[in-house]
């Protein structure tokens, strides 16, 4: 196993600039094969799918490898992959296609911890359909989403649960695929957003249990879309409201208008470099994506031991990210300082961590945050431990009197 960073970093463009990002959860950078593959399909030929002119074939092979290479990365069926503008439109249009068979007196269930594009649409489609939310909690002090907790608000009459596969805000990582059971047991699908777990954990469809999963590829160095996961055979059950001329087909059905096909080649290749994160790995590309991603995760944990050892060494810091299985993320706060405050100082230094609660509203307020939220710093593949080394060279000034 190697993880050649050097070798990395020089693919990103935008590095060159000098800045250290530790802004990966709100969005990756994109290396140059991603800007190639974007680049070579609005260059060649191009037109709405089909077999007869070059533009229309090379419209169909751009999104039919587009779906092998996404069902490769998260160990699904390219027949169950469905393309959206972003997660938060996927998830609306599904949240509103199953609220079509819920009735009064059913419920749904969302967490405290997830970003709010897995609890807002759930919650006004059962308010359009007269189901009742159950709020599953989490514990602050940890930072903990339990199967307990879930188990505690489901009934018989639970019909879905919608939960985070990993916090954007504090990286808990939930133990899924007992509560992808749980949720079975009751009867009830299970919805995961794993926008932010995809970006540092190889995917297992199957394994998680879930019957949804829906994802980012601007998260894992791809192009500003949504991905959506799932089981054909249950996509074929729901009925979405679509044009009248437009395919009946599955995954196709779910993908309001024209696709974007330069995206999607660019996913391609976001796909395909995460593939060589570890060069020596070979097989399938599903098998080097094995390879590759533990190697990512293997440097990931290497710097963020290294964050988490320079942070233990300065005063006044709370760190909000407890839970014993989280993603490289972690939340702060400064003791009499605002986050704010530090968001401008360290980019002045060239040191990108943002400030806010990035839409994960219901958890900062569950930590006691309000709608303010903390410093969050997140990692991504490109990132070095001079990278650290700056970050927390910055963070040291900052709460020097």
């Amino acid at each position: 196993m190697t993880y050649d960073i050097t070798a990395i970093r020089s693919q990103f463009p935008a590095l060159t600039a000098g800045t250290a990002h530790f802004d990966g959860p709100g969005g990756t950078q994109t290396p140059q094969p991603v800007i190639r593959a974007i680049a070579d399909a609005l260059s060649n030929p191009l037109s709405n799918r089909g077999q007869v002119s070059p533009g229309e074939r090379n419209a169909d092979a751009i999104v039919t490898g587009a779906r092998r290479a996404m069902a490769d990365l998260l160990g699904a069926d390219p027949s169950g992959i469905v393309f959206g503008r972003s997660a938060t439109q996927l998830t609306y249009e599904i949240s509103r296609t199953l609220a079509k068979s819920w009735q009064p007196g059913d419920e749904v269930v969302v967490t405290r911890l997830d970003h709010d594009a897995n609890i807002r649409p759930w919650v006004q489609a059962a308010a359009q359909a007269g189901a009742t939310v159950r709020w599953a909690d989490f514990d602050p002090a940890t930072g903990e989403l339990t199967v307990d907790d879930i188990r505690a608000v489901l009934s018989e009459r639970t019909r879905l649960v919608a939960v985070t596969a990993a916090s954007n805000l504090i990286g808990t990582r939930p133990a899924i695929a007992e509560i992808s059971r749980l949720a079975h047991g009751a009867g009830a699908l299970s919805y995961v957003d794993g926008v932010h777990y995809a970006a540092h954990t190889l995917v297992e469809l199957e394994a998680l249990g879930a019957d949804f999963f829906v994802c980012s590829p601007y998260k894992f160095l791809g192009p500003h879309h949504g991905v959506l996961a799932a089981r054909p055979e249950l996509l074929e059950t729901l009925r979405p409201d679509k044009l009248l001329p437009s395919t009946d087909a599955v995954p196709e059905r779910f993908e309001l208008g024209t696709l974007p096909y330069e995206f999607l080649a660019g996913t391609t290749a976001a796909v395909d470099f995460l593939t060589g994160l570890d060069p020596s790995a070979k097989g399938t590309r599903r098998q080097r994506l094995t390879a590759a991603f533990a190697a990512l995760e293997a440097h990931e944990h290497s710097l963020r031991t290294q964050i988490d050892k320079g942070l233990s060494s300065l005063e006044g810091i709370t760190v909000h990210s407890r839970a014993a299985d989280r993603t490289p993320t972690l939340l702060l706060t400064f003791e009499g300082r605002s986050t704010t405050d530090a968001y401008g100082f360290l980019a002045e230094r060239g040191v990108h961590a943002p400030s806010g609660s990035f839409y994960a509203v219901e958890a900062s307020r569950r930590l006691g945050l309000g709608d303010t939220g903390g410093l969050r710093m997140g990692l991504a593949p490109y990132n070095s431990a001079q990278d650290v080394d700056r970050l927390l060279t910055g963070l040291s000034e900052f709460l020097t009197p």
